[in-house]
């Protein structure tokens, strides 16, 4: 076990982590830019180190400045936390190269998981049930994209490879609408996230959002922590996470929570992560997988604890363990909190 760490990151996760860190005996360097010099979880801190002023491009984005809190410290681990660097593969690797662990993933999982395309056709071989579409990236020739658009039926749904946070997506309906929706995707998606690649997938029409929970660890030792039911969101944002969700048999919630495990060994994933599915009419499909620690996982946590994975049916009138909202920001101990995709 690590004797020290840093942790790469501010507010509410840089608390739990700081927390869990005193639980274990693990002493916990924490960085902190000029604007947040009186927040919290620096004052709480055995050891804090000032990383740059408060823009993040120039302090918790700054991966030099980052590393070098590392050294100086000698901390023998970095954890980023969510949002920020944590879903970086670039960092993860300067992180190692440094000759320091990162807690999370490793760089070719994040990358792999990181592109919705990569990511799918992973799923695929390790037997996770995907929601119909191409095989992958879409191509550039308008007569083979109506053809795989017609295989799969309309309504079919445009995502971004590298999209997140709701954005890079566009519903077609009409095989007259097709092309012109791809060609203003891969438009947004070259902007928004530096890679045009799209992909296409059937667009379910009434599904709920389901999550699952799973740590791994480097011996391909996996377990999942139940679920978290997401389904109410705006703009593709989720507004609340309720866990264990409502109206599912707890033997549909065993059985894909078994195959992300099985996943997660075949792929040699380690650290905490979030498979995200739709669900509807019984069965679930993949969409993608956060590669670091979420806000709703304290949820799972917390689910776990009490209990409440024994309940053989989540029926409609179950007990429900956790919900975050949006005002749960309020009692957070830092006002800007780092943003989750």
């Amino acid at each position: 076990m690590f004797k020290k760490i840093l942790v790469a990151n501010r507010g509410e996760i840089a608390l739990r982590i700081q927390r869990a860190c005193r639980e274990l005996g693990i002493k916990a360097v924490m960085v902190y830019s000029e604007a947040d010099r009186e927040a919290k979880y620096v004052k709480l801190a055995e050891e804090a180190v000032c990383i740059g002023p408060a823009p993040s491009g120039l302090s918790y984005l700054n991966m030099p400045a980052i590393i070098s809190a590392a050294e100086v410290t000698d901390s023998e681990a970095i954890h980023p936390g969510y949002g920020f660097l944590s879903e970086n593969a670039g960092f993860a690797e300067r992180v190692e190269k440094s000759g320091f662990q990162f807690i999370g993933p490793t760089p070719e999982s994040i990358r792999i998981m990181g592109d919705k395309v990569s990511a799918k056709q992973a799923m695929i071989k390790a037997g996770v049930p995907c929601v119909p579409g191409s095989e992958g990236e879409l191509p550039d020739d308008p007569v083979q994209i109506r053809r795989i658009a017609k295989a799969i039926g309309y309504p079919v749904i445009i995502k971004a490879a590298g999209g997140g946070g709701g954005r890079g997506m566009r519903v077609v309906h009409t095989e007259a609408a097709l092309v012109n929706a791809v060609t203003m995707t891969k438009a947004e998606a070259g902007a928004a996230f530096n890679n045009p690649a799209v992909y296409m997938e059937k667009f379910l029409q009434n599904p709920r959002h389901i999550e699952i929970q799973i740590l791994a660890d480097k011996y391909k030792n996996a377990v999942y922590l139940g679920e978290r039911d997401c389904s109410m969101q705006r703009r593709h944002q989720k507004i609340i996470e309720e866990a264990p969700a409502p109206g599912i048999a707890r033997k549909t919630i065993d059985r894909i929570g078994e195959r992300c495990v099985a996943a997660c060994k075949r792929i040699g994933y380690r650290g905490a992560g979030t498979f995200e599915f739709l669900y509807e009419d019984g069965e679930f499909y993949f969409i993608e997988m956060n590669t670091r620690v979420q806000v709703g996982a304290s949820g799972d946590r917390n689910d776990h604890r009490r209990g409440h994975r024994q309940d053989p049916d989540h029926g409609g009138g179950g007990r429900k363990a956790a919900l975050h909202t949006a005002s749960d920001r309020d009692s957070w101990p830092c006002d800007r909190m780092p943003r989750e995709r």
